[in-house]
């Protein structure tokens, strides 16, 4: 992007939990500094005393749009909720065209003057934009389970996932209530669900996903039901998929179904299972990944570091 060798960027929304994660790995990051921190709950506070990863002076500040644009960082990430972002872009759009934004919601996941990046499958399409839409933590699980198989395929992909509760966030509510959630599988928004529209507009086919959460707290386990035009077999389909992510550093394909309790607190997605019904027209696909990770932070980082001209994987362990 430009010849500097260190860029500030700013958090807007760093008390959730993957405002920490992204804290963590800023701090990490050898060419990033953390220029601001802003929590409305945490406003005062230092940041130090909620991040090991942090060892700085920053203070979290209760930053308004006009306020966090003043800060002319060279990128700011936006961890709000859904539906809170458009403040913050409009300021920056005014005062600091130049900053980058990555907008963690899915404010901008449908907007085509926005590149969304998804670095695995979309990365081909970035040319310079300053506006980043980071894809849905599900979203991301769906997609590359199924991309590999796209153009193979005869019917819509169903699609039935499980998140650990962190990825309801840290506003109280049943489904990260680990009281209603212990010994319990809480199924909820069945169809129509926001990763569901996104999966169908990214990969342009009608997509069918129910979502579930359990009481373990990070980590995602995406099972996907393929049908398929042509009999393929289990070997031919598991090719594939390793053609596909070969050189990919944060997809692993494996053999064997993965287990969300090997991937949490990892950068990266596991595919496998790869399992084939009868005649060979059907096939079980399972990834897994960490949502506060890849499903979030860690594909953040991904897309600064691409946006800054960086090393994709800086301050992402692999």
């Amino acid at each position: 992007m430009t010849s500097k060798t260190r860029f500030t960027v700013g958090i807007i929304g760093a008390r959730g939990h993957t405002g920490a994660e992204l804290i963590k790995l800023i701090a990490h990051h050898r060419q990033l500094e953390l220029a601001f921190v802003s929590s409305r709950e945490l406003a005062g506070q230092p940041v130090a005393d909620h991040s090991d990863a942090y060892a700085g002076p920053l203070h979290y500040e209760n930053l308004d749009p006009d306020a966090a644009a003043a800060k002319g960082a060279d990128a700011v990430i936006l961890a709000l909720p859904n539906g809170k972002a458009e403040p913050y872009v409009k300021a920056i759009d005014a005062t600091a065209p130049q900053t980058i934004i990555v907008d963690l919601s899915a404010d901008y996941r449908f907007d085509p003057g926005w590149y969304y990046g998804l670095p695995e499958l979309t990365r081909g399409k970035y040319a310079g934009q300053r506006r980043i839409s980071n894809p849905g933590c599900y979203a991301t699980a769906m997609q590359l389970a199924i991309a590999p198989l796209l153009d193979q395929l005869a019917g819509p992909p169903v699609c039935f996932g499980v998140s650990g509760y962190s990825g309801a966030g840290t506003t109280p509510s049943d489904r990260n209530d680990p009281a209603l959630l212990r010994d319990n599988l809480m199924p909820y928004a069945l169809t129509n669900h926001l990763h569901e529209r996104e999966v169908s507009a990214q990969l342009g086919i009608p997509v069918e996903f129910m979502p579930h959460v359990a009481p373990h707290f990070r980590g995602i386990t995406m099972t996907v039901n393929l049908w398929l035009q042509q009999p393929m077999t289990r070997q031919d389909i598991k090719a594939r998929y390793q053609a596909r992510y070969a050189g990919e550093p944060l997809i692993e394909v494996i053999d064997e179904a993965p287990w969300v309790s090997r991937i949490a607190g990892r950068h990266g997605v596991q595919i496998g299972a790869f399992t084939t019904a009868p005649g060979n027209k059907r096939v079980v696909i399972v990834s897994t990944l960490d949502n506060l990770l890849k499903g979030a932070a860690t594909q953040a980082m991904q897309n600064l570091n691409l946006a800054l001209g960086l090393d994709e994987l800086t301050s992402i362990a692999h």
